[in-house]
């Protein structure tokens, strides 16, 4: 019996299905204990710093690649595969390694921020490759701390006195949440809630505002914005100092070394304080009668207070007649602002004037003399009377009681008229006063010639100076001839004589 061949289109499909039963997978059992393991729910790395995500791998495993996705769907992205090229920044832990596929990402940024997925490939019937078991995950966070802030103002100088606003602005930050602070020096200023908006995937910006009134003595302050972030250890700060969008005009005052009027030919100097201002760039002009005479741009200022600058320019003007009652203006230009002017005018004295002028000199001097002496005058003659009142007081202290006689003469008769002048003619008192103070005694002697009188006092009338006062009425006495004056009586009276002639 002939056997015959076999079908050949029979055996031409056969040998495909052995090759695909002989393939990794293919059959029921291949593959069935392979395991993947990504032991990682989420990681938090600091900007800049390593990110490493672990994956390893067991088992009998099948023909296919071993990757790692950023994401996944549609969204995801390969971040490295053992079979092809990897990016610079991601590398393996352990190199040819089948069981570990462990990976490192340098340098980590906000954009790293997502989730990863260790994946185990196995190749398709059609010759691609499909997924054959896959991680659960590892959710990445990367806390980026903000830049450095910058601090700006604006783009004018404002005066003391004016509302100036500043913006303090930062970024490439994860995650969002920030807060901000502003100094004035060590000063709080309040101010509104920081505006954060994502600048990209995983990363957001900042920006804070603040409005502050500047002050004169502000050139030497400076304004602190000040940020804080869950990514930093420490608060970021940014600084700008407000002197350089002060500006404080200057004052100006124009004096001389000599007051006016001024002599012919003499040089009279002229100088312009510009004091208490800031920025430093200005410029001092001298004008005569609106002329200019001399500019001053490169004068370097110095320091006057809190900051502020101040600066002097001088002018020396000779003093001749035809500059009489000219003007001269200093003008100030300071940061390009309106000019700031202070004038004064020079006045020549005439020949009259000078004259006077040395007279007026003169007769202050004379004066000072004058008032000098009259002053000498007036202390000695205090000084002699207070003399004259010690010598009369020492002298009433050792006499206590003093006479007195006062005589009234009654008027003359028109006989007594008639009469020649005789100066023989002649009257008498004499006063007995007895130092005991006896009763009153009066006796009076008579003659042809004379008329006596004797009188003896007892109590004194009050007063000071204890005196003890004899009024005689004299009334007319023959004409008799002279005669010494009577002795007077015993010690124990005081004797007074008086002799009056008659006309």
């Amino acid at each position: 019996m002939e056997l015959h061949p076999r079908d050949p289109g029979r055996t031409a499909w056969a040998l495909p299905c052995l090759l695909l039963l002989a393939l990794p997978g293919a059959g029921a059992q291949g593959g069935q204990d392979f395991k993947l393991h990504q032991p990682q729910d989420k990681v938090s790395v600091k900007a800049g710093e390593t990110l490493t995500l672990n994956c390893t791998v067991s088992g009998s495993s099948v023909p296919g690649p071993v990757k790692w996705l950023k994401g996944w769907g549609t969204e995801n992205r390969t971040i490295y595969e053992d079979t092809g090229s990897a990016p610079p920044r991601v590398t393996r832990a352990v190199k040819e390694s089948d069981t570990d596929f462990t990976i490192h990402i340098r340098d980590a940024q906000p954009e790293d921020v997502g989730t990863y997925y260790c994946v185990k490939f196995r190749k398709s019937l059609s010759g691609g490759n499909e997924v054959f078991r896959r991680g659960s995950g590892t959710e990445v966070s990367v806390l980026a701390k903000p830049s450095p802030p910058i601090v700006s103002g604006p783009s004018q100088r404002a005066g003391p006195r004016q509302s100036v606003a500043f913006n303090c602005t930062a970024g490439g930050f994860f995650p969002e949440n920030i807060s901000v602070k502003w100094f004035k020096d060590k000063t709080s200023i309040s101010s509104q809630l920081p505006q954060v908006t994502e600048w990209r995937e995983k990363s957001y910006n900042m920006s804070s505002s603040v409005t502050v009134v500047l002050e004169e003595g502000d050139v030497l302050s400076q304004l602190i914005c000040e940020v804080q972030h869950l990514a930093s250890s420490s608060s970021l700060k940014g600084m700008y100092q407000l002197s350089r969008v002060l500006r404080v005009s200057p004052s100006v005052d124009v004096s001389t070394n000599q007051t006016s009027p001024i002599e012919v030919n003499k040089t009279m100097k002229f100088t312009c304080h510009v004091k208490g201002f800031y920025p430093e760039t200005v410029a001092v002009s001298w004008l005569e009668n609106g002329v200019k005479i001399k500019e001053e741009k490169d004068s370097r200022p110095s320091m006057f207070r809190q900051g502020l600058l101040e600066l002097k320019s001088q002018l020396e003007v000779q003093a001749t007649e035809e500059k009489n009652g000219s003007m001269f203006t200093c003008l100030v230009v300071h940061d390009a602002q309106a000019p700031v002017n202070q004038s004064a005018i020079l006045w020549i004295a005439s020949p009259d004037q000078q004259g006077q002028n040395k007279g007026s000199q003169i007769y202050s001097v004379n004066l000072l003399i004058y008032i000098v002496v009259a002053v000498v005058c007036l202390v000695l003659v205090l000084l002699v009377a207070a003399i004259l009142y010690l010598i009369r007081t020492k002298q009433m202290k050792a006499g206590k009681s003093s006479p007195t006689a006062r005589l009234h003469e009654p008027e003359k008769s028109s006989e007594a008229t008639t009469q020649e002048s005789d100066p023989n003619n002649l009257t008498y008192a004499d006063l007995n006063f007895d130092k005991e103070r006896k009763t009153i005694r009066r006796m009076v002697e008579m003659s042809q010639q004379s008329e006596y009188a004797c009188i003896q006092t007892n109590q004194a009338p009050n007063g000071d100076d204890n005196l003890t006062y004899a009024d005689l009425d004299m009334v007319h006495l023959s004409k008799a001839p002279k005669r010494p004056a009577p002795r007077p009586e015993e010690a124990s009276s005081e004797y007074a004589s008086v002799q009056i002639p008659r006309k």
